[in-house]
């Protein structure tokens, strides 16, 4: 599964390679905006939310195909969302940069490009489309350009969100020295869920990290044990994207106060 998400990425880098140069996105770094620190809107006291947008996914299908990005992200944010996750995998999960782009238009929150980063390539797009963080699979990168996209990304003020599914695995992280470490419970081999997997690897995560759980949380009851057991936020995207009201599903997960619009867990 991971080798045939890895292709597809390569090959849509090849294709908007030869549409847009590199030296094209260079050249824009420039008329970038002010930046909205990613790492920094995990650590606030309380549990923090990622919100994410994505209309369909290689494991549940079509989720919500004609979600209108602008609505959806701002009721994250009026829900207590702290970021915004956004795919912008068109073959997969039906996303783009367009959607990076109108999410940033549309509220304050940082946002994580989640896509599959192979190439240095994307980083560019990331920096010129709105992104504040890129997501960093492991498991889809050798050591060597692993350390070189963290550099990169690092070197382009994006904040990276280094993603692990198990202890060989986190140890790359680690060796990386990476600050926010995302501890999928999806095996991307299998897409074979374990809501375990983030409490077996969070042990072996050093004082000091940032430490994301990500897939297969839906519920309230679930955000308040992944706190008590030291977790910083949360990725969740299925539960949001299928709710009928998002923005009321983002408040049930963050316990968002009407009067402070702060998210927090009691």
């Amino acid at each position: 599964m991971i080798e045939q998400l890895i292709s597809v990425a390569r090959e849509g880098v090849q294709s908007r390679r030869g549409q847009v140069p590199q030296a094209d996105l260079e050249s824009r770094l420039s008329a970038r905006g002010e930046d909205r620190p990613f790492s920094e809107a995990l650590v606030r006291p309380g549990l923090s939310l990622i919100a994410e947008f994505k209309r369909r996914s290689p494991s549940a299908g079509d989720i919500s195909a004609d979600a209108d990005v602008t609505a959806q992200v701002q009721a994250y944010e009026r829900g207590g969302a702290a970021a915004l996750s956004v795919l912008t995998d068109e073959y997969h999960f039906g996303g783009s940069l367009d959607d990076l782009r109108a999410a940033m238009a549309a509220c304050d929150l940082p946002i994580l490009r989640k896509d599959f980063i192979v190439d240095p390539y994307q980083l560019y797009e990331a920096a010129v489309n709105g992104a504040d963080a890129v997501l960093l699979i492991v498991r889809a990168l050798s050591d060597g350009e692993l350390g070189e996209m963290y550099e990169m990304a690092r070197g382009l003020d994006l904040d990276c969100l280094v993603e692990v599914h198990d202890a060989e695995e986190l140890q790359r992280a680690l060796e990386l020295d990476a600050d926010v470490i995302g501890i999928n419970n999806r095996d991307l081999d299998t897409n074979v869920v374990d809501v375990s997997t983030t409490y077996e690897l969070i042990t072996d995560v050093p004082a000091g990290k940032t430490v994301v759980a990500e897939s297969g949380i839906s519920s309230r009851e679930e955000l308040e044990e992944l706190d008590r057991v030291g977790v910083d936020a949360v990725l969740i995207g299925g539960a949001l994207m299928s709710a009928p009201d998002p923005e009321a599903k983002a408040r049930e997960l963050t316990g968002v106060d009407d009067a402070t619009r702060e998210h927090r867990l009691p």
